[in-house]
């Protein structure tokens, strides 16, 4: 059993955008990786709208791994590392800013 005290924090940031939306981006960097996390971190990336509404979410709660939330919907992710997360999610949100401006 790991002793999630010892994790590392790695990224704590939250960004509010210009709209009320809320980008938020937690990582921990667990002392080592376990079956289930075999990458060695724990992370939750979210973007919701001014009123809460989840839009995008990544996240490895634990029994169900690495996946992404859109909308209602729930997916696999596949990770690779930090950098990639980071990539995939921000290019996620950049897409649903562009149709919100579309509209």
């Amino acid at each position: 059993m790991i002793d999630y005290m010892e994790a590392k924090q790695y990224a704590n940031q939250k960004i509010r955008l210009p709209d009320g939306s809320l980008v938020s981006v937690v990582i921990w960097q667990l002392p080592e990786p376990t079956d289930e996390r075999p990458h060695g971190f724990k992370y939750r990336l979210n973007y919701c709208t001014a009123d809460g509404a989840t839009l995008i979410r990544y996240d490895n709660e634990k029994g169900k791994g690495d996946h992404k939330h859109i909308g209602n919907e729930q997916e696999p992710y596949i990770f690779k590392d930090i950098d990639k997360l980071l990539d995939d999610f921000f290019r996620d949100v950049d897409e649903i800013l562009e149709k919100k401006q579309d509209e």
